[in-house]
């Protein structure tokens, strides 16, 4: 009779326990959903503020742009002016490779690079054109033989030597007047005038007013065969000397201002 009680009232305390749980788990499922309604007004406010500073954070206009480089030819003013209608979207919206081209466009810029100062400003640092001679009537080659043609006339250029011909040939050209600068530096030659044809027939004028005819082809072979001829035999003639060709195998021809002939030297 004992174990028969026993076991009832064991079956009497489970099923209590039992009831006292189920009653337990009510209030937490709905913290859980309380718990979880908070989590999605929160990353609801959280995504909010985000697009909110993103907003803000590309409407940041540009206030400031900064220039960077040593500039003799072109004005500040003319930089922000070229630039100031690529800005209009703002700090973050501004296209930095379209802002290069437009400042690369400007007659003076030889190079330049663009980039983002926090919080709104930019910085340019610009490269200016270094003239190595004029080209043609009123423009300039650069070192790299590009042709650029500033507005306006300016005098301290105006003893850069004259290189002309097609442009097309422009690079060839500045590249044969380095070689001949190269060459004639030791011996105190100087190029006054270097011009080149449709066919690629070379002519330079040197300062002295002397011209010499190199040809379509190898001109550095009768170029190095002048200045050979030259310390030995044309230095002391030079004032009265007016053309040599070297378009030919072995020697030159020389003609001089005085006289309608010409004399031949051969063997070189």
């Amino acid at each position: 009779m004992k174990s028969v009680v026993a076991k009832r009232t064991s079956r009497r305390l489970t099923k209590g326990a039992t009831r006292k749980t189920v009653a337990a788990a009510r209030p937490r499922t709905s913290l859980a959903w309380v718990n979880r309604l908070l989590v999605l007004v929160g990353v609801g406010v959280v995504l909010t503020l985000a697009v909110n500073g993103f907003v803000s954070l590309h409407a940041i206009p540009v206030e400031h742009i900064v220039v960077a480089g040593k500039l003799e030819y072109t004005k500040v003013t003319a930089l922000e002016d070229k630039i100031r209608p690529a800005l209009v979207g703002g700090f973050l919206n501004a296209d930095l490779e379209h802002v290069r081209a437009e400042l690369q466009s400007l007659p003076w810029v030889n190079d330049v690079s663009v980039r983002r100062r926090w919080p709104n400003a930019l910085e340019l640092h610009v490269v200016e054109q270094l003239p190595i001679a004029r080209w043609g009537d009123s423009g300039f080659l650069n070192h790299e033989g590009l042709i650029f043609r500033p507005l306006g006339n300016d005098d301290r250029w105006a003893t850069l030597p004259l290189l002309q011909g097609p442009e097309g040939e422009a690079y060839t050209l500045i590249v044969i007047y380095q070689r001949l600068v190269e060459i004639f530096s030791p011996h105190h030659l100087l190029v006054a005038e270097l011009s080149i044809d449709k066919r690629g027939h070379v002519e330079a004028q040197l300062r002295g007013g002397i011209t010499l005819v190199l040809g379509n082809k190898d001109h550095l072979l009768r170029l190095q065969r002048f200045v050979q001829v030259y310390e030995t035999q044309l230095a002391a003639k030079e004032a009265d000397i007016l053309r040599v060709d070297l378009r030919y195998q072995s020697g030159m021809a020389v003609a001089y201002r005085e006289t309608a002939g010409t004399t031949e030297i051969a063997g070189l």
